[in-house]
């Protein structure tokens, strides 16, 4: 698998998905996009989507910060066991998303979503091994 997907492309490729999931939540922050369509189509009231949806903002934020470290994007000085514990934690979440998205209700985040957040384990997958190659 590393032969296929580069360390440098797993990274660009994860700051674009990531920065294209944000402006995502934003578009559903501000209601253009339908908010039935995210977190499984559970949401009771606008301001309660308001708050996972801000948070979602808020942990996407964070895991482009964590992989810009990794991919030396960003010049800082922190541990890489920490940086790799995080990518760690990345994979597990993207790959429990990926359940969760094919047990949506909403067939749009089944069809986008799953494919998205599967792509996304591997990338980050790819990324936290990088020493291992």
């Amino acid at each position: 698998m590393f032969k296929l997907i580069s360390f440098k492309f797993a990274i660009a490729a994860m700051l674009v998905i990531l920065s294209l999931v944000i402006l995502f939540h934003l578009l559903v922050l501000t209601e253009i996009i339908p908010y039935n369509i995210v977190w499984g189509g559970k949401f009771q009231s606008v301001h309660q989507m308001r708050s996972f949806e801000a948070f979602s903002v808020l942990v996407n934020a964070f895991m482009i910060l964590v992989v810009a470290i990794k991919g030396q994007v960003l010049k800082l000085t922190i541990s890489d066991k920490i940086i790799n514990t995080l990518l760690w934690a990345f994979v597990v979440l993207f790959a429990l998303n990926t359940i969760g998205n094919l047990l949506a209700k909403s067939i749009a985040e089944t069809v986008v979503f799953t494919p998205l957040t599967f792509v996304s384990a591997i990338l980050c997958f790819r990324i936290v091994m990088r020493d291992k190659n």
